[in-house]
């Protein structure tokens, strides 16, 4: 079935052609990404297929199945200022939703019994229990509690993860997204990879994350000079099949490129001849002319400014203590940096991660102990902020502002307009102003004013945030060379697990603890604790059943409880059997192809697991009834 036709479509701004003539069709079931450098029109393409935004050309369509629930998830979202959390994130159409959002306005609001027995019975009248739990499971996930407050006191980061708790919780069947992970921590990454790995939904995102490409998608569709190209599989398949593409490319260049040299020759020899085949060759050497024209070359962001040379001593943490009121960020941390150290920092959301990296560079003063900066140490922090600028600037005098030109090795200059060429700004786009910019723009430009100022000890706080893949390849491999320090905090694993060599992982309450390995490493060791962790648990749970079970002996019967679960257990079994009915309904059908045959068997297989788990708890119950 296909969910998306996309026929003929042009976007324009000014001058500037984001892309030209375009098509693209989705089928369902299939996990698309968009790839382009930043400034290519990614957002705009979601917005135009999202129907934010109209398409432009005569011929233009954007036609979606009738069927085809969407969900959109802006880079930007948008609510009702007015509203509170719970208020936004259950504002629906869908009657289940709508009986849930009243229920919990009853339980924050308990002053009359009859709105809350009213709820209660309205619950039980539409089985929505279920699903009031899932709900309470996707906020938890993100990290979504305060439920009674308003949205106008969210950060930008928080109503990111406010809007795609909605929008999981409506459960679209086609989603576009995006930059999804934008704002998650790593714990919330995983969880919605694993979500949206669901075989029985589709899926349209824009994402810098490559394990998402790689874990996600079955297809890859790059917005490459105006145009779009399509890459069936995952991000390795994406990586081969586009530098194949590129050197299919460069060997027909290189024959127009021939054979336009000896056009030339016959031009110059015969620049009068009338005759009809000469005038069809005159032709011929335009068309070929404006084909090697218009070849471009494959353009790459240039990083090689040096670091200045660090001293003996560089950056010295003893016994550091800071807290906010009860609540502590950092407990006795010491540590002394050595050279060309790279240290990631993980935890989640909210645990004080950009306090410490405060602390470090003296902007905060810790409650106890001290930090020791080495006389020769020049910090450059990248911040989650990003650039602070009038937007009535021009891209070249936010330079010039910072110097006209900067040292490189070997006593060389390179002065502002060349060093933005470096970084893809071209002299026409230097004088560009700063409110035109798209985000991955801004972030460059944020990322160029850094490292203009020559740091030893880079501190960078999400710095892959709205930056192309294309621009985190570079970024990666001055990262691997650059002789300094180098502190990393970012949601993106495969830029952590590319550059850094050990951890601080921020455990809580204050404790960060020196990991040696990598993000990968490090999730490895933690899921393993959480399954021997929940090992535990059922053994706990088992001993405290068997427990129940001598006394009911006794006493016989289900108590209260226990009836409640014989009941909840039900509804999951009925549930269960349809979704295992539908996935062998699925099996039958002829059209499926690898990648969802693997998919089905997967579901297929936890879906029996989690049945059989179940209906072992349901036996034991029903026996004690």
């Amino acid at each position: 079935m296909n969910y998306l036709s996309l026929e003929n479509v042009t976007k324009t701004y000014g001058e500037k052609v984001l892309f030209q003539n375009i098509s693209l069709q989705i089928s369902k079931g299939e996990k698309v990404a968009l790839v382009a450098k930043n400034g290519s029109g990614k957002t705009t393409l979601l917005r135009v297929i999202a129907g934010q935004e109209a398409p432009e050309g005569e011929t233009a369509k954007v036609a979606m199945h009738r069927e085809a629930r969407i969900g959109y998830l802006e880079q930007e979202p948008d609510f009702f200022e007015g509203h509170t959390i719970l208020e936004a994130v259950l504002d629906s159409d869908n009657k289940i939703i709508q009986a849930i959002r009243r229920y919990e306005h009853a339980m924050l609001f308990p002053g009359r019994a009859d709105n809350l027995q009213k709820a209660i019975t309205e619950m039980d009248d539409l089985k929505a229990w279920d699903f009031e739990a899932r709900i309470r499971e996707v906020l938890d996930k993100l990290d979504i509690n305060e439920l009674n407050e308003p949205v106008s006191s969210l950060s930008g980061g928080q109503k990111k993860r406010l809007a795609l708790a909605k929008l999981i919780i409506e459960e679209p069947d086609f989603l576009i997204l995006d930059e999804p992970t934008n704002h998650l921590d790593l714990d919330m990454i995983e969880w919605l990879e694993e979500y949206l790995q669901q075989p029985n939904l589709t899926l349209l995102m824009v994402t810098h994350d490559r394990y998402f490409l790689e874990r996600v998608c079955n297809l890859i569709v790059e917005l490459d000079n105006g145009q779009v190209y399509r890459y069936s599989g995952n991000y390795s398949d994406f990586l081969y099949k586009k530098s194949t593409r590129h050197e299919t490319e460069n060997a027909e260049l290189e024959k127009s490129k021939k054979l336009l040299r000896k056009e030339l020759e016959w031009i110059n020899r015969m620049p009068k001849a009338r005759g009809t085949k000469a005038k069809a060759r005159v032709d011929a050497f335009e068309g070929l002319k404006e084909k090697v024209s218009g070849k471009r070359e494959h353009q790459e962001i240039q990083i090689d400014i040096k670091g200045q040379r660090l001293g003996k001593k560089i950056l010295e943490a003893h016994n550091i203590h800071k807290s906010f009121g009860d609540k502590k960020i950092v407990e006795g941390f010491s540590y002394k940096f050595r050279k060309k150290e790279r240290v990631g920092i993980v935890g989640p959301n909210g645990v004080g991660k950009t306090t410490f990296l405060k602390i470090l560079t003296e902007e905060i003063r810790p409650d106890g102990g001290k930090v020791v900066v080495g006389g020769n140490t020049v910090f450059g922090y990248y911040t989650q902020a990003g650039i602070q600028l009038k937007e009535d600037k021009r891209v070249i005098d936010v330079v010039q502002d910072i110097a006209e030109y900067i040292p490189m090795e070997k006593g060389q200059k390179l002065t502002a307009p060349q060093l933005l060429e470096r970084f893809l700004f071209n002299r026409k786009q230097q004088q560009v102003y700063v409110s035109k910019l798209s985000g991955g723009e801004r972030r460059r430009l944020h990322l160029l004013t850094i490292l203009m100022q020559n740091p030893n000890f880079l501190i960078l706080d999400e710095p892959t945030n709205d930056l192309d893949i294309i621009t985190l390849n570079v970024l990666e491999d001055f990262l691997m060379d650059f002789p300094g320090c180098v502190i990393i905090v970012t949601h993106d694993r495969y830029f952590m697990d590319k550059i850094v060599e050990h951890l601080f992982v921020f455990e809580g309450n204050g404790h960060i603890r020196d990991f040696n390995g990598d993000y990968s490493d490090y999730r490895e060791i933690q899921k393993e604790r959480e399954r021997e962790q929940r090992r535990e648990e059922r053994a706990e749970q088992q001993k405290e059943r068997e427990k129940q079970q001598a006394q009911q002996q006794k006493t016989g019967g289900l108590s209260q409880e226990e009836r409640k679960e014989l009941k909840r257990l039900e509804r999951q079994i009925l549930k269960l059997e349809e979704r295992k009915n539908e996935i062998t309904e699925q099996f039958n059908s002829t059209g499926l192809s690898p990648e969802q045959i693997t998919d089905l068997s997967k579901e297929l297989a936890a879906v029996k697991e989690e049945l059989e788990e179940k209906e072992g708890r349901w036996m034991e119950l029903a026996e004690l009834a």
